[in-house]
């Protein structure tokens, strides 16, 4: 399994938050060729269409990093830009990992 692969799987644990993921990313992505299509088509009347796909998306993901207990990816750079601290790894699954390890 590459390891970004890997590391995203250590920090989506949680069921429920895999599942929003699962939902949540898909509906993202699916913003950008809709919004294409749209524009390109002269549908700005459809404007919430792709906002809502963007938003819906990115509101199950950040339900999901608030049941896991750790940061969302973007906001981890931008944490990281800033200087300040940020969870990558929730503390209660990071502590399963030492405790399986020893």
């Amino acid at each position: 399994m590459p390891s970004w692969l890997n590391n995203w799987f250590e920090r989506h644990r949680n069921p429920v938050s895999l599942i929003l993921h699962l939902i949540g990313i898909p509906m993202t992505i699916a913003f950008i060729p809709l919004a294409i299509w749209q524009f390109a088509e002269n549908r700005w009347d459809l404007w919430w269409r792709p906002t809502g796909l963007l938003v819906g998306g990115y509101l199950l993901q950040w339900v999901g990093h608030i049941i896991e207990g750790n940061d969302m990816g973007e906001m981890i750079l931008v944490k990281k830009w800033l200087g300040r601290p940020y969870v990558a790894v929730s503390p209660r699954y990071s502590a399963e990992t030492r405790s399986g390890a020893e």
